[in-house]
């Protein structure tokens, strides 16, 4: 299983923004996308902050989403986001939810 971890800097007042168009527009985007598994959102409209951690089957599907969809993605997400967002992977090492095959470390 794969993560990737997005971090961005909200609008001032835009976090129920952030949420709504994350529910209605972008998880709608993600279930299409082949591989995903999940997403998790954390917003904090003290920090005008979010992140957002999506899990995937595999490196390549995450991949393949952040190449040909991303950008859709962030065209929603114009009006609440200020900057580029920071975008980070890694490797899924453990979940209490999601069943992680044996890792080779």
């Amino acid at each position: 299983m794969f993560a990737r971890k997005v971090c961005v800097k909200l609008r001032p007042g835009s976090s129920v923004a952030f949420s709504r168009t994350l529910q209605s527009e972008i998880i709608p985007i993600l279930r299409s996308q082949e591989g995903f598994c999940d997403e998790l959102s954390f917003v904090s409209g003290e920090r005008n902050e979010a992140i957002a951690i999506s899990l995937w089957d595999r490196a390549d599907s995450a991949e393949a989403y952040h190449r040909e969809t991303y950008p859709q993605v962030l065209r929603a997400l114009e009006g609440v986001i200020d900057g580029e967002p920071q975008v980070h992977a890694f490797a899924v090492s453990n979940s209490t939810i999601h069943k992680i095959p044996n890792l080779p470390w």
